[in-house]
């Protein structure tokens, strides 16, 4: 039974919402074609957004969902041509929750002015003494609503001071404040741990629940299963499948849904690493801070061996991104050591070499965010190996469309503009990226978080494959996802900032030992049980 099957729908104020009007559409998409030149990305689908219901779509990166939920807003990609209809009979706005939030967050004002300045106009009919207050609680019931703590702290962070989980619930909240009665979810989970994770499915099942219609977009399965009341499978711009989402999970009816279904889960290694052999990486007391004074990581020791792959997991701002920035230099703001091949690494990334910053790559969660929006995707791709190797251009270009291809990216796609590609095909881009630089340390922040399962699966068998195979290629791996720790030899658990547990990736999946790591395993243990109530 699906999260709100036998919940009466209310709105806001807890008044019920008759079943007539919950059958009436806030918003319809008709026939929708949209084409780029002269291809179709998105053809023939067909929408229909009830209020107090979730409706899922589904499928592989590149497959249409994104421009399938923009339409919602009236957006199209540059030059679209557009045929169909969509059609809104609501009378509130269409909030979207993109998947990457850095985007649409201004990034010279701190969290508390973003949301105060929806706030206020809400208040305005408020004596002028009491309008501070009133806005102030209106921020602090939508950043709980979002599972944000609404705390000072929080309110005068600058957004890149945030993880990317942080953003993600920050425009929620910008959305629940708007009183969207049409909210768009691109990827809401992508970057969040699984305690996080079910608290945003509880939130937004929640909100469905106060009358609110949610279009999920999303390449989490078993977020889907646990929160929606229809799925839409898409492939290449095409609808291949719809129904209820009990039925799909029970009894899909074509090859592509069952593909995906069948590719959610896969194995740990069996080795453990070498532990005897010298450290490629290694952190020693590291204490990383932000504003100068605010402590956000303690690491006092973590070692990563040639040809081995370490997970670090946690929930949504633990530290993990700030741990991977350390290693990389894009975070300066630390004490302690991290040596490359026992040699200690500059902190800042202005200062380590040209050898220093091709030995230690990074592939960022935001991918979008790491192109330049005006070159194709293929001559930036290529421009790493002239940078870092020395490499002459033909020979980087040829380099670059191999490993491109190798990735599951068309040449036709590679000499596209980043705009014009899905944030899963940039985030493979970024990996070809990466490893054109020939690394010895490839961090890898959330690298699958906007990939569908089937795509997801071939990255981390690439992974896999370049750990095994690459010539003694280490690999860091953020991620808030437990089963793509699984490829991990040695995971470390962070809690608020702390490495709570750290140990080979069987021992600590099969038996953790801290409280923390043991509610984690629990929680992904049971995605639904949880949702489902």
């Amino acid at each position: 039974m699906n999260t709100r099957e036998g919940t009466p729908v209310t709105t806001a104020d807890g008044t019920p919402v008759s079943r007539a009007a919950t059958d009436a559409a806030l918003a319809e998409i008709r026939d929708l074609r949209v084409e780029v030149d002269g291809r179709a990305i998105v053809d023939g689908v067909h929408v229909k957004v009830l209020p107090g219901r979730v409706t899922a779509l589904v499928g592989a990166s590149g497959s249409g969902k994104t421009t399938t939920g923009l339409a919602l807003l009236g957006e199209y990609p540059p030059g679209a041509r557009v045929t169909g209809g969509v059609r809104r009979t609501g009378d509130g706005p269409v909030g979207y929750v993109p998947q990457h939030p850095a985007a649409v967050l201004n990034p010279a004002r701190r969290v508390g002015a973003l949301l105060d300045d929806i706030a206020r106009p809400q208040v305005r009919h408020l004596p002028r003494a009491q309008r501070r207050e009133a806005a102030r609680a209106l921020v602090q019931r939508a950043l709980s609503e979002a599972q944000l703590p609404a705390s000072e702290a929080l309110l005068r962070r600058h957004p890149h001071q945030l993880s990317g989980g942080q953003q993600q619930r920050v425009v929620l909240a910008q959305a629940l404040l708007l009183g969207a009665r049409v909210i768009v979810a691109d990827e809401p989970t992508t970057g969040q741990d699984a305690l996080t994770k079910n608290r945003i499915v509880e939130q937004l099942a929640a909100v469905a629940a106060r009358g609110i219609a949610v279009v999920l977009l999303s390449h989490d399965l078993d977020v889907v299963r646990a929160l929606a009341d229809e799925v839409l499978v898409l492939r290449a711009g095409r609808v291949v499948e719809s129904g209820p989402a009990e039925r799909l999970w029970t009894a899909p009816r074509h090859e592509w849904t069952r593909r995906l279904l069948d590719a959610r889960h896969d194995d740990p290694p069996d080795g453990t690493g070498d532990e005897t052999s010298r450290s490629r990486l290694a952190v020693r007391d590291l204490t990383a801070v932000h504003d100068r004074r605010t402590v956000v990581l303690r690491a006092p020791r973590l070692v990563l061996h040639p040809g081995e792959c370490l997970a670090v997991v946690g929930r949504s701002g633990s530290g993990k991104t700030t741990l991977a920035r350390c290693l990389a230099g894009l975070h300066s703001e630390h004490s302690g050591e991290i040596l490359l091949d026992g040699t200690p690494l500059p902190r800042s990334l202005r200062h380590r070499s040209r050898a220093q910053l091709g030995a230690v790559q990074y592939v960022f969660q935001d991918s979008r965010a790491a192109f330049d929006e005006h070159r194709p995707v293929l001559a930036q791709v290529a421009r790493t190996a002239v940078r870092l190797r020395g490499a002459d251009e033909r020979a980087a270009t040829d380099e670059a469309s191999a490993t491109l291809n190798r990735l599951g990216l068309s040449p036709d796609l590679t000499r596209r503009r980043p705009g014009e590609l899905s944030g899963g095909e940039l985030q493979r881009a970024a990996l070809a990226r990466a490893l054109l630089a020939r690394p010895r340390v490839l961090i890898c922040d959330e690298v699958t978080s906007g990939l569908d399962t089937v795509t997801r699966r071939g990255i981390l068998d690439v992974l896999a494959g370049l750990v095994r195979d690459g010539d003694g290629l280490s690999l860091v791996l953020v991620t808030h996802d437990l089963d793509t720790a699984r490829l991990a030899h040695r995971i470390a658990v962070l809690d608020a900032g702390e490495v709570v547990e750290e140990g080979p990736a069987q021992r600590v999946l099969t038996a953790p030992r801290h409280p923390f790591t043991i509610s984690l395993m629990e929680t992904t243990e049971r995605p639904e049980t949880r949702a489902r109530g």
